[in-house]
């Protein structure tokens, strides 16, 4: 498994050589948020779709 910097370094080397700073550095947090998005799955760490719609729908009422 890649070290964090070497993913980070990937991420970087991704974009096109005019990238500003300011993109480089929404593509590193989309693909810091994705990894923990990952990590919640694979530790079971989610919620259903019925237990996010009674959620929302109670902001509703």
């Amino acid at each position: 498994m890649p070290t964090v910097k070497e993913q980070m370094v990937a991420v970087i080397n991704s974009q096109p050589m005019d990238a500003s700073y300011d993109e480089i550095m929404k593509e590193l947090a989309f693909a810091r948020m994705v990894e923990r998005g990952l990590e919640d799955s694979r530790q079971q760490r989610i919620i259903s779709n019925e237990d996010i719609e009674q959620r929302i729908n109670s902001w509703q009422h």
